[in-house]
């Protein structure tokens, strides 16, 4: 089953359960789709969506999420924080489980080495191998700055 068609099925689930929040969420992942699907069948680049779309939209939605979750903390909004951490925890579910920092510096540290890369110039070179081989597991900001980190020692 493809990832659309799984939202859509697990959204009308939460519909017979009467799960108001995760009818709000499912509705807003729903509504970005569609919104995605539009913007894909019009101008010069018309192609179907496809599940790798969806994920890039996902994972822009659990970003938009984090952003809002830190505010929220700051300005001590624990009504809004909980919203927020539900609706990131939903829209997770639909990504693969993302890898733990450590285990982000450990392969940033092996894709380093192994590509002979000694300075900052040479992180887009290590970027480029990240994103090929770990473009859905990885968190690129969290191994943007692990990597500024060991190529600057």
């Amino acid at each position: 089953m493809d990832l659309k068609n799984k939202i859509n099925s697990d959204y009308n689930e939460a519909l017979k359960a009467k799960d108001k929040s995760k009818i709000s969420t499912y509705r807003l992942i729903l509504s970005a789709i569609k919104d995605l699907d539009i913007a894909n069948r019009s101008g010069p680049n018309k192609k179907e969506t496809d599940d790798e779309d969806i994920k890039k939209l996902l994972k822009k939605m659990i970003k938009q999420r984090s952003e809002s979750i830190d505010v929220y903390k700051k300005n001590n909004r624990e009504d809004l924080l909980k919203i927020e951490e539900n609706e990131q925890n939903l829209l997770c579910e639909y990504l693969p489980k993302q890898l733990s920092e450590d285990e982000t510096k450990k392969i940033c540290s092996e894709i380093t080495q192994k590509v002979g890369a000694s300075s900052l110039k040479d992180m887009g070179k290590v970027m480029g191998e990240l994103k090929k081989n770990y473009s859905d597991t990885i968190d690129f900001s969290k191994a943007g700055s692990i990597l500024k980190e060991i190529l600057s020692k």
